[in-house]
């Protein structure tokens, strides 16, 4: 019996991806586990090197790209590459700031931007850099205070408590800024501690027609011709600290940055990538995986079609509506697509019975355990999913058609609620403060705001959810209103909606929140009127739309929280029953069919699931075979870029400039040993969203890439691991000093970096 369970147990962990070392998104503070096989696999630096607390190291040139609002959601990553603070990221990881500082015209997604000096550098108000300083295992301090006892939700309560204690004791007397990060499903916990500058400034960027060259088409496609990189800068004040932004701050003294190799890359050379991956669902089961084809996916595809359509024809016909609505379109469509490639990947490659398998092995293990909340775990799981399908496709009709379809409705809904605090404020400072921040979300959202492209979404996205919506869920307005009023008349509806919202208006808002009586009438409610039902603001129709939506949308959460409880109780002690199935074996043996016989494989360590944190990943420069008779090999050169151009799709030009240094083969230093020029490289390296920006690292820790992008074929990447097809896309250095040097003229920039030949 033994020797079957490890049997089961070998084919069990290897359908979760453990055996390949260069699998995983590992935590920097473990890599002895993992150091002896990047070794073997090219690695020629010491684990000291990578990660080290009292001394320089990679891990310092290494940043995560956020909010000030969020600093610990990290969206990007970034790598700095000089002593005075520059650093390189993805060209849609900048893809807001290089928006937010372009006009009609200064049209920087048509003709890029590039500072000559320290003084044309752009501040991004809002976003921040944050590099860690350290980073600790507290499982033991947190799970100290938990016992068997206790209710999961009393669980959780005891350790956000302890968490708070922890990264307060963290940061107390520093700039520091700490969180306590959940890994393995609530099984193991971390403290990790940043330093989060907040003067981050805009240093270049190439035009839009390079940086996102191949755009909808070419996403999460091999091969590319992307330059898909931006330069930023990190200011401090005078003394080397985080500070807001100031003319009298300075750039950014790193205790790392990485040197730029040139020297060119191979088939198998060894590359390691650090970053801030965003979520990974590597434990997910086939409960979860079916709501995620059938429901997320399907649904989030389906239904931003409709609004990308929209945008695509408004954006084509009007420049400045393209560069108002640039940044939303890029948004909503890199992750419309994902989800269709995705599903794509899903099935061919058969994860539903992948994580079938591993849901049988499982449970046989389970039933031996004397804790019965190991084998009631699977069946606790495929309840609540089973119990929430309906509500979960009516959330994702709500929020994704008329909350993040059109924007006017969440926007009254939420200023609305601001203003009322606003005006119920007594304190003058705190009130002057809350005026302040309403008026930036105003501008904010009408510098990007056009009313027509808005009266085109709300009929297109209102239409939709209204006609594919089960009634049973519908918002308030949908019949109070839409039905009652227009009589299902979506058109008629809209016209109503938008005569009769001050929403539309910036003035209107502003007059309103300038003017003490008229908030006083807007708010006010009578003695039996406690729900405020016919209080005026009530009767503004953008404001009671999305009220509406947001109320069903609280009242459908609210409905499904105890199996959303109940899915995250069962997810806790099945990752926890297979890190003990791990722990019990020392090596185990699985049948190989390709090789048809047992194989013995050593235990090896398992990776946690993704979730915003520092990671580094590694393996080699590989190229892939996605199909029967098709080989892709691991480079693109700019030739590729030329065969591509299509003057007559948005998608697909080259600048002028461009092709004169192709047709003159000017490319300098960057050209590879046959006299091309790289534009970008794939490697077997394991990221996901938030990865985007990353270093790309060779065995000497000197920059070789900016990761940017994974290949459709193995798009099931976040669920399941595809050891064979899974590709991460990467920017060469290469191109990107080539175009800053040849294409931009900005030779200032290359003198910063430290350049190996």
């Amino acid at each position: 019996m033994k020797k079957l369970l490890l049997i089961f147990c070998g084919i069990f962990l290897l359908n979760i991806s453990v055996v390949k070392a260069d699998e995983g998104m590992w935590l920097l503070s473990l890599l002895n586990k993992n150091y002896e096989q990047m070794k073997q696999q090219g690695f020629r630096l010491t684990v000291e090197d990578i990660y080290n607390v009292n001394a320089a190291s990679l891990k310092d040139a290494v940043v995560g790209l956020g909010s000030e609002g969020n600093p610990f959601r990290h969206s990007c990553s970034g790598e700095i590459i000089s002593e005075k603070g520059l650093f390189s990221t993805n060209h849609h990881c900048g893809f807001s700031q290089i928006q937010s500082h372009s006009s009609v015209e200064n049209d920087y997604f048509r003709d890029g931007f590039w500072a000559q000096n320290l003084r044309e550098e752009l501040k991004n108000d809002g976003m921040t850099a944050s590099i860690l300083v350290r980073m600790e295992d507290v499982t033991d301090s947190i799970l100290a205070h938990i016992n068997e006892k206790m209710t999961f939700a009393e669980r959780g309560a005891v350790i956000d408590s302890i968490s708070k204690i922890i990264t307060a004791r963290a940061t107390e007397g520093t700039e520091y800024r700490a969180q306590v990060a959940d890994m393995f499903a609530s099984n193991q916990f971390f403290l990790l501690v940043y330093i989060t500058y907040r003067d981050v400034r805009l240093v270049g960027a190439p035009p839009m027609s390079m940086g996102k060259f191949g755009g909808d088409t070419d996403n999460w496609e091999w091969p590319r011709h992307t330059a898909d990189f931006a330069l930023f800068r990190i200011y401090t004040d005078k003394d080397g600290n985080p500070a807001t932004f100031s003319e009298d701050n300075i750039p950014l003294k790193p205790k790392h940055f990485f040197p730029i190799s040139i020297k060119g890359i191979e088939e198998g050379d060894f590359a390691m990538i650090m970053g801030f991956p965003g979520t990974t669902e590597r434990f997910l089961t086939s409960y979860g995986l079916q709501e995620t084809m059938e429901v997320t996916n399907k649904l989030v595809h389906d239904i931003r079609t409709v609004k990308i359509n929209v945008l695509r024809d408004e954006m084509a016909a009007n420049q400045e509506i393209r560069i108002k609505y640039a940044t939303k379109y890029a948004r909503c469509s890199n992750y419309w697509k994902y989800t269709s490639q995705q599903n794509k990947a899903l099935k061919k490659l058969n994860i539903m019975q992948v994580k079938q398998e591993i849901e049988q092995n499982y449970s046989q293990w389970a039933a031996q355990q004397e804790n019965s909340a190991y084998s009631n775990a699977l069946p606790k799981i495929r309840n609540a999913y089973q119990n929430r399908r309906n509500v979960r496709q009516a959330q994702l009709y709500i929020s994704e058609g008329l909350l993040a379809g059109p924007e006017i409705l969440r926007f009254a809904f939420r200023q609305t609620n601001d203003i009322q605090k606003y005006h119920l404020e007594k304190n003058k400072a705190k009130k002057a403060e809350m005026k302040a921040k309403i008026l930036k979300n105003i501008d904010l959202f009408f510098k990007d705001f056009d009313l027509e492209v808005e009266r085109k979404l709300l009929v297109n996205m209102i239409d939709y959810t209204y006609k594919n919506l089960d009634r049973n869920y519908f918002p308030s307005f949908f019949e109070s209103v839409l039905e009652k009023k227009f009589k299902g008349n979506v058109q008629k509806y809209v016209d109503f909606l938008l005569a009769n919202t001050i929403f539309t208006s910036k003035e209107k808002i502003i007059a309103l929140i300038n003017n003490e009586k008229l908030l006083e009438n807007y708010f006010k409610q009578g003695e039996k009127d406690k729900d405020c039902k016919k209080c005026k603001f009530m009767n503004d129709a953008a404001f009671y739309a999305g009220f509406s939506a947001d109320s069903k949308l609280s009242f459908l959460r609210e409905s499904i929280s105890g199996d959303n409880d109940n899915i995250r109780e069962g997810m806790h002690y099945f990752v926890g029953g297979i890190l003990k199935m791990n722990d019990e074996y020392l090596g185990y043996e699985y049948f190989d069919v390709d090789l048809d016989e047992f194989v013995y494989v050593e235990n090896r360590p398992i990776a946690p699931d993704a979730n915003s944190t520092i990671r580094f990943t590694y393996g080699n420069i590989l190229s892939y075979e996605p199909r029967d008779a098709v080989t892709y090999r691991y480079y693109t050169t700019l030739k590729g870029v030329m065969e591509k151009e299509n003057p007559s799709s948005t998608e697909f030009i080259v600048p002028q400039k461009l092709k004169e240094l192709f047709e003159a083969r000017d490319f300098g230093q960057y050209a590879d040993k046959n006299g091309e020029l790289p534009v970008c490289f794939i490697s077997n390296n394991d990221i996901t969203g938030g990865n985007s920006g990353s270093p790309v690292l060779d065995g000497d820790g000197n920059l070789i890439g900016i990761a940017f992008d994974g290949n459709g074929e193995a798009m099931s990447g976040d669920i399941d691991f595809e050891k064979n097809l899974q590709r991460c896309i990467n920017v060469d250095v290469r191109y990107m000093l080539f175009i800053i040097d040849k294409f931009a003229g900005a030779k200032h920039l290359i003198d910063e970096m430290k350049i190996v030949k």
